[in-house]
């Protein structure tokens, strides 16, 4: 048994859970887990309430804070689990990065870190865009990270050097 204040148990919990959790090809950072009876839950700071931890959350909530502490992307902008309707199906982005027009800009694709970054993923991507029509992609697994530009014109990608600075986006 573990006695503790429940500021002390929170992080006991926190090292518990990353511990457990892989290590990403990301920076750390701090999070608000809680426990309930069969799961934890992650304190989601964009959607703002408890989502239940899983890999591919802890890679959409270390990869998001990444863009934001480090690429400087403004967290206002983003719309997390963007809901879509595709020829009358629901579809859900991890993200969609918005521009000061409120127009998409990126669509933001994430995996669990067991989950290759392969053709199909970008497949997916592609499904999203016949909606949104955007000019961006990023996708990461928390392990292996992309970006690119969607060249229509020529149907292939264009990838950058590592993921950029959000002023690179904002520029254009």
């Amino acid at each position: 048994m573990y006695l503790c204040t429940d500021l002390s148990f929170e992080n006991y919990l926190v090292d518990k859970i990353t511990k457990k959790m892989l290590q990403l090809n990301l920076p750390t950072y701090q999070f608000r887990i809680k426990q309930s009876e069969k799961n934890y839950f992650i304190l989601d700071k964009f959607r703002k309430r408890y989502v239940r931890l899983t890999p591919e959350e802890w890679v959409r909530q270390n990869f998001l804070l990444f863009l934001t502490e480090e690429k400087g992307f403004p967290a206002a902008l983003m719309a997390v689990e963007k809901q879509l309707f595709i020829h009358g199906m629901k579809k859900r982005c991890d993200a969609v990065l918005y521009d000061l027009n409120a127009q998409p800009q990126i669509i933001i694709e994430l995996k669990a870190p067991h989950i290759p970054i392969n053709q199909a993923v970008f497949d997916q991507l592609a499904v999203y865009n016949a909606k949104l029509h955007v000019q961006y992609f990023m996708v990461s697994n928390g392990m292996e990270h992309y970006c690119c530009r969607v060249n229509s014109e020529n149907a292939a990608y264009e990838f950058f050097e590592g993921i950029p600075h959000y002023s690179v986006f904002s520029s254009q």
